[in-house]
């Protein structure tokens, strides 16, 4: 994240030391490593929200793919459904002696729809 080498580490080691005093110098620094660490959490968690919106778009995305892809299939079922339906009622008005007329559509079921 940031570029601190160990000389620059030193130099800011010294000042606080300086500017703080030697008495305050270890609580500040054990509070600043807390909140480094609290930092570091919070930016994981961040992190782990991000991820899982994504993995929730991208399952929305194939949610909607299997759903036009059931839609298609549906369709052209139906419509073979359809044409096998009205080939058969021909086929039999011939073998009848009659007139074709033309079938109605085939519906298909509410359990599988």
């Amino acid at each position: 994240m940031f570029d601190i080498g160990f000389s620059e580490l030193v130099i800011i080691s010294l000042i606080a030391l300086i500017a703080i005093g030697p008495q305050r110098l270890p609580r500040i620094a054990r509070t600043l490593g807390h909140m480094a660490g609290r930092l570091q959490r919070y930016v994981a968690d961040v992190k782990a929200d991000i991820n899982r919106e994504v993995e929730m778009e991208e399952l929305k995305k194939m949610r909607e793919s299997v759903e036009q892809a059931k839609s298609s299939f549906e369709t052209s079922v139906q419509s073979e459904i359809n044409k096998t339906e009205s080939d058969l009622n021909a086929a039999a008005s011939a073998a009848a002696g009659e007139e074709p007329k033309p079938a109605e559509p085939a519906k298909i079921p509410e359990k599988l729809v």
